[in-house]
């Protein structure tokens, strides 16, 4: 089984590195690891070349936003499955490929499998922790979504329904993962095992961004015919709340 990792970049000299070296230090042998940047002047691209004989493509090429980028590299992919490791992000540890395919191994009928994400701030302390749970429809139906960064996605789901939609700047994720999980039923697993670092600060974590998340978010419900789309929104953020508290007493047991 070949496991597509794609790295969608855009000025991000400070982190790219550390997303790179995540993917290379895999111990699963059949990684094809693409590298898109979308026309990079902080000198991300320099770094991205540097590693050149280690990255199976690498794609220079002027887009209009983080999806775009994305789905150029999906494009490119000729894995059997897709991952994400977005360029403020590693994936948590060198086995981590290898853990996620014995899964689809051990479950041959999934199309996805999630897992567990650790968000943390820019010293590296866990700020918030993301634990999956076992997939129920209603969850869904009820404004939860697997963490985007743990999905593991077999390609073919994309070649069924499509790539990420670009008129979206934030909530892309949203609309694709709504619209597989809920309309379109695929098989989804959860693997209960941290398998990301996510930089808060990030495109979906700025405070920045948060009232246009909030109005993608809503558009996102409206546009798949999930009603009532403005209660949406609130029961998803509701998910969201253990998360942080989990942070807390995440750092808390590590330290000890």
């Amino acid at each position: 089984m070949r496991v597509s990792v794609i790295t969608s970049c855009f000025n991000r000299a400070e982190t790219i590195r550390d997303a790179i070296e995540s993917v290379l230090c895999q111990t699963y042998p059949d990684i094809e690891y693409i590298v898109v940047d979308g026309g990079s002047t902080d000198g991300s691209r320099d770094i991205i070349e540097s590693y050149r004989n280690r990255i199976s493509k690498i794609v220079f090429k002027p887009d209009h936003g983080m999806y775009e980028g994305i789905n150029n590299g999906i494009r490119e992919a000729t894995g059997d499955v897709i991952v994400l490791c977005h360029s403020d992000d590693q994936l948590n540890d060198c086995h981590t490929i290898d853990r996620v395919v014995q899964e689809f191994y051990s479950h041959p009928q999934v199309d996805m499998i999630y897992a567990d994400g650790l968000f943390v701030n820019e010293k590296g302390r866990a700020v918030r922790v993301w634990r999956g749970k076992k997939y129920r429809q209603w969850r869904v139906r009820c404004g939860w979504l697997p963490l985007h960064t743990t999905c593991y996605i077999r390609k073919e789901v994309h070649e069924r329904f499509g790539l990420y939609d670009e008129s979206y700047r934030i909530a892309a994720d949203t609309k694709f993962l709504m619209s597989v999980l809920y309309h379109h039923k695929i098989n989804a697993a959860y693997l209960p095992q941290m398998v990301v670092k996510m930089r808060m600060g990030g495109s979906s974590t700025s405070k920045k961004t948060q009232l246009l998340m909030w109005k993608e978010d809503v558009r996102v419900f409206h546009e798949l015919g999930i009603h009532p789309a403005f209660l949406m929104k609130p029961m998803k953020m509701m998910w969201k709340i253990s998360q942080f508290v989990k942070g807390v007493f995440y750092h808390v047991v590590s330290a000890k």
